[in-house]
């Protein structure tokens, strides 16, 4: 019976093998105490279904069959009192009629037990034996599958929660890959990757395709809004890790002092407030990827811990003694010129060699004018689907004025310049009137009717502060997301609320 009980145990333990688990349990019962017929009947609402039978008189009919469970006392009085009942010849079913009426021909007086299925506060089932022949089962046979009751009720309540636990996770994997597709990952990122038209992107993503197949931790550098967080995308959904978690931190928005418990977690009672333990971004993302983005502004004290993450793969939680292994692959991003920083000592030397193994460097957007208009294209399509609005093509004029433009602010300066020309205009043409430099005529839609003449210094915060609160009446006071004013400006949401407040917009 031991090496029955550990294989359902194994099997308790594989979401898939719950019904293997019922026919092997009611196997192993069958060496011990004999049967013609044992069924697990599962508890649903007020009716018992078996959910798995066993013995010669098994047959189709007993597997679809069902119970109300007040009408059968004995088996309800079993799950009451959670103890098994063998009937005497005397009070064989006299009420109530024997469960398998109908489906099977059993004399009458015939051997028969109900077997109590629970776990904790939670009440499972029952398992039913029967034999053709008559007589009562006796009283140690009886004591030993209440035993066995209890240990199967268990391990029915390990595999259901093994089974709710892998819903959870399929449901959290397919989130997960919403939310990427959603801000542009996964097949989204590799779709604007693939319309590159220029050499340098072209030789970018090759490079990139060779990398996402290894382990190796690849290191992004870029101006910002160049397109890091879409090229570390794409290397995850390129890599034999793309169906696990792509989960990033951006190293600049995170204050110091909280770093460390954002990437390594922490446990209950670590400080004051961890009042429960919380896993970090690196266990999140433990089979999958990290990005984490400017790391050039990680703290020296977590570059540390984290050349140690890359060097030996575990994590030690805040307030913790004790190291967890992950399995995560890294993608580092930043704007910094790394190197400077090195030799400036804000960057670790040993954690420079670590993460620029594989360096890739993505060009700026007016080193690879040929990809403006694909980039424009892709963004106006998206933006009719996921809006309803439009359609919008751009005029020639637009595109020569678009591919004219410097654009310090990278393919981010030129969605929110293309997401602004679509707000003047619903749908058709857009024309090089809604892309002036600076903004344009898209600005005007929310910057006052200014006559254009510099502003002097003393008068410059109170221009700000009727400018930005112009944006933020367009916005309906809306900061994040899409046709928030932060895209809008073009700026992080974080840096868009300091100068806010700053300024005393927003606040009564």
């Amino acid at each position: 019976m031991q090496t029955d009980l550990k294989e359902l145990v194994e099997l308790a333990a594989d979401p898939t093998a719950l019904d293997r688990m019922l026919e092997r349990a009611l196997d192993a019962l069958g060496t011990v105490i004999p049967y013609d017929l044992a069924a697990i009947l599962m508890l649903e609402g007020q009716e018992l279904a078996v959910r798995s039978s066993r013995g010669p008189l098994a047959n189709e009919k007993v597997r679809h069959h069902r119970l109300l469970l007040k009408a059968f006392p004995t088996i309800q009085q079993a799950m009451e009192l959670r103890r098994p009942i063998a009937l005497q010849e005397h009070h064989h079913h006299s009420e109530e009629g024997d469960p398998y009426d109908g489906i099977l021909d059993l004399p009458e007086g015939h051997s028969c037990m109900v077997v109590p299925l629970f776990a904790g506060e939670q009440n499972l089932g029952a398992i039913t034996l029967d034999r053709r022949i008559c007589g009562s089962y006796p009283q140690e046979a009886t004591e030993l599958a209440g035993v066995y009751g209890q240990m199967v009720g268990l391990a029915i309540a390990f595999a259901q929660q093994a089974q709710a636990l892998d819903r959870y996770r399929s449901r959290l994997k397919e989130q997960n890959r919403l939310l990427l597709e959603e801000v542009g990952g996964g097949s989204e990122a590799e779709r604007r990757l693939q319309n590159s038209q220029s050499l340098a992107m072209r030789s970018l993503v090759s490079h990139a395709r060779l990398v996402a197949e290894t382990n190796t931790a690849v290191l992004i550098q870029g101006e910002t809004g160049s397109g890091k967080e879409v090229l570390a995308q794409a290397i995850h959904a390129w890599s034999p890790r793309r169906n696990e978690a792509f989960v990033k931190l951006n190293c600049a928005a995170i204050p110091e002092n909280l770093v460390e418990s954002e990437l390594f977690g922490y446990v209950k009672g670590a400080f004051s407030g961890a009042s429960s333990n919380r896993a970090g971004r690196f266990q999140t993302a433990s089979g999958g990827t990290l990005l984490l983005d400017e790391i050039g502004d990680l703290p020296l004290a977590a570059q540390g811990k984290l050349l140690r993450v890359l060097q030996e793969g575990t994590i030690e939680p805040v307030g913790s003694d004790r190291s967890i292994q992950v399995d995560v692959r890294v993608i580092a991003a930043t704007h910094v010129d790394l190197l400077k920083a090195v030799r400036e000592g804000k960057f670790r030397e040993d954690l420079w060699f670590r993460l620029s193994v594989f360096p890739l460097r993505l060009p700026p957007l007016r080193e690879r004018v040929g990809d403006i208009l694909p980039i424009a294209e892709v963004f106006l399509q998206d933006l009719a689907r996921k809006t309803g609005r439009g359609p919008w093509w751009l005029e020639d004029g637009a595109v020569q004025r678009l591919q004219g433009r410097a654009w310090p602010g990278n393919v981010r300066e030129l969605v929110n310049s293309l997401e602004r020309a679509t707000i003047l205009r619903s749908s058709g043409p857009l024309g090089a009137d809604l892309f002036e430099e600076g903004g344009g005529g898209a600005l005007a839609s929310v910057s006052p009717a200014a006559d254009r003449e510099p502003v002097s210094w003393p008068d410059l915060e109170e221009h700000q502060r009727s400018y930005l609160e112009r944006v933020m009446a367009h916005c309906n006071g809306k900061i994040y997301g899409e046709g928030g004013a932060a895209k809008l400006l073009g700026l992080p949401p974080s840096t868009l609320q300091s100068k806010l407040l700053k300024l005393g917009i927003g606040r009564a």
